[in-house]
């Protein structure tokens, strides 16, 4: 995996690092799963708290946006021309 996919380069680019500033991780899960493939983090900046998620997908990279869901395929072997 490239370092683009790992949670911790999002981390630091999403959050530029500075001193006194806390971050913290927690386990989520997000709706429709029983995987916990999200992460919150929850931090601070001049104009308050905020929190970001990140997503795990199935390619094992974290993104800010949720996998897509699977959807039913009509037929098994595509169109037949």
């Amino acid at each position: 995996m490239d370092t683009e996919g790992r949670l911790r380069w999002l981390i630091d680019k999403w959050l530029t690092p500075a001193p006194g500033r806390t971050i913290r991780l927690t386990r989520y899960s997000y709706p429709g799963t029983g995987h916990n493939r999200c992460i919150r983090i929850e931090s601070s900046r001049a104009a308050g708290p905020f929190e970001l998620f990140f997503f795990r997908h199935d390619d094992g990279r974290w993104r800010v946006f949720p996998p897509g869901r699977e959807r039913p395929m009509m037929g098994r072997y595509g169109r037949v021309a």
